[in-house]
């Protein structure tokens, strides 16, 4: 089977492309392909590894799950091969694992952009582990370089949602990568820090690049993006306009806008108040390396809020998504025990939805405009918000200044990836591979290929536990189905000897439930009445699979329905 260049290959078909070449790179994503977010990418040579990020993402079903991350047990199987981990910037789907890593492979050296490095020192702090011993954390800097085993490492600036962000240029012998990370393009950022055109054109003419790995968020989105300057400019409009309370609803980590807003406050005389836990740590950590100045200066304590009279206050909650226990949705349903919000005040979102979250957003706006307090985001004002993620225009931009010999798409899902490829089809890139988790792309002089696959998948998180499959399986039909659990004493035969009883939960109305279960009773009494066993004496586990069947086969007949059913049997002495 020949090099497949452009199409997607999937793990459980794959076929090997070719003998393993010791000597050749290999590039192995563990997270983040074919999905969004729980971003973790590896690279290999001569048997030493770099892992680039290694981040999360949230299971929105409803089944307890508090974070998701990659399965890291490749990396785990040999952790004194880890030269290092390199972060590219400070959101949670590219650092909030890092934790969970070094759990699974000690303390091997993290570098981070110093912004991305509080961050991960806030996660450590919180992580159930605790600190691997030896811990190492080196803050890194556009220009440094990083020799790390058979990668040298170089980080240069791009623009994000995000202050501190960088891509990354990775040497090696068998060419030069260069890895995205997550960037957009912007020529006049807020912050000051744009992306560095200049130090790409350099590698490009004297180095070259072998191989470029950029980030598809956005790659169905035509056109260029907006900037966060325009937004600042709308939000200061609107804020100049209203005469009640304004509260933003915005990313925890969208500091640029945070920052716009701190100027807003000042200007327009308001104190400035932050709602969410994630919010004020963010905050705390863009302060402290300068990239919120002015704050101390109209900051208030949550404390003060009620107080603060309503044309004098902004507030910045988190829970864009509609999270229930987060400080939006506790505001927009009116039991947030700090304030009330009135007819009369406004509320921005500032901030895109993620697909699969408007069921738990709209209904917060709805609750709000039946409160009489007017809502504007992203489809009734468009100047409100603005994406992280460079559009195809600036994405073609970045492939046509690095002319790259190949090109791989990360960040994405599938139909993401492959509108990316086949944009760098049309910018002239002829070797473009479109690839899944878990498989292995070599790099040496001939054109990308896949070589293999390694384990991957996901791993859920409770309170720092690990939960299978099965138990998540359980929970979704206990959500979905309920359950009913019959009860009943027998006596050695099995026959029931005590009327049943039978307790469901999720299953009956109560109007109806009484009349069901007396029937639910009698069906399941006269199922183990006429059982016939093998034994004289039958197992327990005998008897409960006949109660259970029967009771699984009632609820199917009168409610078209079959929750879980279990039995408690007890036999009678």
């Amino acid at each position: 089977m020949g090099n497949r260049i452009g199409c997607v290959l999937h793990a459980a078909d794959l076929e090997q492309e070719r003998p393993i070449n010791p000597a050749s790179l290999k590039v192995i994503p563990l997270g983040g392909l074919g999905e969004i977010g729980m971003n973790c990418l590896a690279l290999e040579l001569e048997g030493r590894r770099l892992v680039i990020d290694c981040g999360l993402t949230f299971d929105d079903r409803g089944l307890g799950v508090d974070v998701v991350h990659a399965d890291l047990s490749y990396l785990a199987e040999a952790p004194e091969r880890l030269e290092g981990i390199v972060v590219t910037h400070g959101h949670e789907d590219h650092v909030g694992a890092v934790p969970y890593l070094l759990e699974a492979c000690g303390a091997a050296p993290v570098f981070a952009p110093p912004y991305a490095l509080g961050v991960l020192k806030e996660r450590l702090a919180q992580h159930e582990a605790g600190n691997p011993p030896g811990l190492q954390l080196f803050a890194m800097r556009p220009g440094d370089r990083l020799r790390l085993g058979p990668f040298e490492v170089e980080p240069y600036r791009v623009t994000h949602s995000m202050p501190d962000c960088t891509g990354l240029i990775v040497r090696t012998d068998q060419g030069v990568l260069v890895h995205s990370g997550d960037f957009k393009i912007e020529d006049d950022p807020t912050d000051g820090e744009g992306f560095d055109w200049d130090r790409l054109a350099r590698l490009r003419d004297e180095e070259g690049v072998r191989v470029l790995m950029s980030d598809s968020t956005n790659a169905l989105v035509e056109g260029s993006m907006g900037a966060e300057r325009d937004v600042a400019t709308r939000l200061r409009e609107i804020v100049d306009e209203a005469s009640g309370r304004v509260v933003v609803t915005l990313f925890a980590s969208n500091i640029h806008r945070v920052r716009a807003l701190t100027e807003i406050a000042r200007a327009t005389g308001r104190k400035l108040c932050l709602f969410g836990r994630s919010l004020r740590m963010h905050a705390k950590i863009a302060a402290d390396e300068g990239y919120l100045p002015g704050l101390e200066a109209v900051e208030i304590p949550i404390e003060m809020a009620r107080s603060t009279p309503r044309d004098r206050l902004l507030v910045l909650a988190t829970g864009t998504q509609g999270e229930p226990p987060a400080a939006f949705a506790r505001l927009a349903n009116a039991n947030h025990p700090e304030l009330d919000i009135e007819p009369g005040d406004l509320v921005i979102h500032s901030a895109r939805i993620i697909p699969g979250c408007e069921t738990r957003v709209y209904p917060l706006f709805d609750e709000l405009a039946r409160r009489g307090i007017e809502v504007l985001w992203r489809r009734l004002d468009p100047g409100v918000h603005v994406s992280g993620h460079a559009h195809r225009a600036e994405q073609r931009r970045l492939i046509e200044a690095l002319r790259p010999d190949a090109f791989i798409p990360l960040h994405g899902t599938h139909m993401h990836m492959e509108r990316h490829a086949d944009l760098a089809r049309e910018c002239g890139v002829e070797d473009v591979l479109v690839i899944g988790n878990g498989q292995v792309v070599e790099i040496d002089a001939g054109p990308l290929a896949v070589s293999g696959v390694v384990p991957t998948g996901r791993v859920h998180r409770e309170r720092g536990r690990t939960l299978d499959e099965r138990v998540l399986h359980d929970r979704s039909l206990l959500a979905s189905l309920g359950f009913a659990v019959v009860s009943a004493i027998v006596d050695v035969r099995g026959r029931p000897v005590a009327p049943l009883d039978i307790l469901t939960r999720g299953v009956l109305h109560e109007d109806e439930s009484q009349e069901l279960l007396d029937d639910a009773c009698d069906e399941v009494h006269a199922a183990l009445a006429r059982a016939r066993y093998h034994a004289e004496r039958p197992d327990l586990d005998d008897i409960e699979a006949v109660a259970k069947r029967a009771l699984k086969r009632f609820f199917g007949k009168r409610m078209m329905k079959k929750p879980l059913c279990y039995a408690m049997i007890h036999r009678r002495p």
